[in-house]
């Protein structure tokens, strides 16, 4: 059967993880937190998590089959996993967009180290990759999704999991929209971690999945962190379990493998900052002028931000790979941090959302 347009892009999406809906629940807390009051984030931080609500949205249901969370902090190490997912906590999974967080940390990296710029328009790393006539887009716009890139119109060229250069050349396609100028709000958008890896990719001249190795999952000791290759649907043992029918490899953007444990030290030790200089590691928080009454709220480093109902802010990032739903978001200071993943049922993505911003209340 002939896929439409729009079924392509969303094909394309779903394979790649983005969960553009479940990415959008934790950058909507805001609009839940208009009244109550508001203790200073220090205080919220140490209050202790509420682990008999914890207890009870885990529990198998008509929104999610079965639940796995992990928070840990000062004082509190708690772990639980509901249904048929693995009792193990170090069971590994797919964290679809979580990657993200990996990529834009790279990125960082690189800058701090003077190889580029958040201003570097990314048109003079990858010559030729988006068309002439198109306006600069910098690499900080990719991070922040504030770069204007739409969906692709057009099927790639390869017939599985596409490479990175297939994904953009479908939405470079002279028959998809060109970006619309001027760029108004934050709209997250996968595609832009696909250009975010390609430039990884040429101003290193290493691979993606190396690059990861190397800068990030060696120097913390996460040994259950990886880009698989391109083909490889395998998965460790223990894991959560993930349908083999689907194509999982989505790269920079959504497609690598990691577990509880190593997704909590990575961001408690990215908030911490133990991977950026001081320069970079403010570009974390900093929020751009576009993320201001826009329903997603990216920081330009790549970080969503969300407001609790009692003003705490929480820091982290989304993830899904069909049909299980991820999340990792921490306290500015990465004293709390939370790590869920639970295989979601029925279509409601008002449902799906509530769950996500459920599980992160109780956490903090």
């Amino acid at each position: 059967m002939t896929n439409s347009p729009v079924r392509t892009a969303r094909r394309i999406f779903l394979a790649a993880g983005c969960a553009v809906l479940v990415s959008v629940a934790a950058g909507t807390l805001p609009a839940a937190a208009a009244a109550g009051p508001r203790p200073s984030p220090a205080v919220a931080a140490v209050r202790p998590s509420d682990t008999a609500a914890l207890r009870a949205l885990m529990a198998p249901d008509g929104v999610a089959a079965g639940t796995m969370v992990r928070v840990g902090g000062p004082g509190i190490r708690w772990t639980g996993a509901s249904g048929p997912l693995s009792q193990d906590p170090a069971a590994s999974f797919r964290i679809g967009s979580i990657t993200k967080l990996f990529t834009s940390t790279v990125v960082l990296q690189l800058v701090g180290e003077g190889r580029l710029s958040l201003d570097t328009p990314v048109q003079r790393i990858l010559p030729g990759t988006l068309p002439a006539h198109w306006q600069p887009i910098t690499v900080g716009q990719l991070l922040s999704h504030t770069s204007g890139l739409g969906l692709p119109c057009v099927d790639p060229a390869h017939p599985g999991a596409p490479s990175p250069a297939e994904v953009i050349a479908a939405l470079t396609d002279p028959a998809c929209p060109a970006p619309q100028y001027p760029v108004t709000t934050q709209q997250y958008n996968g595609f832009n971690y696909f250009l975010a890896g390609m430039v990884i990719e040429r101003v290193t001249g290493h691979s993606y999945a190396e690059e990861v190795q190397h800068r990030i999952a060696r120097p913390l000791g996460l040994r259950h962190t990886y880009v698989p290759q391109a083909g490889d649907t395998s998965m460790p043992t223990p894991s959560l379990a993930a349908p083999a029918e689907i194509e999982p490899w989505a790269w920079a953007e959504g497609g690598m493998i990691s577990n509880a444990p190593d997704l909590e030290r990575f961001l408690g030790s990215l908030l911490r900052g133990r991977l950026l200089p001081p320069a970079q590691q403010r570009e974390l928080f900093a929020m751009p002028a576009l993320s201001e009454g826009g329903k997603d709220r990216f920081s330009r480093g790549g970080l969503l931000r969300g407001t609790l109902r009692d003003g705490t802010v929480v820091w982290g990032k989304t993830g899904s790979m069909y049909p299980n739903t991820n999340g990792v978001f921490a306290t500015a200071d990465g004293r709390r941090v939370l790590v869920y993943s639970y295989t979601g049922v029925g279509n409601d993505p008002g449902e799906q959302r509530a769950r996500a911003y459920d599980l992160i209340e109780a956490a903090f």
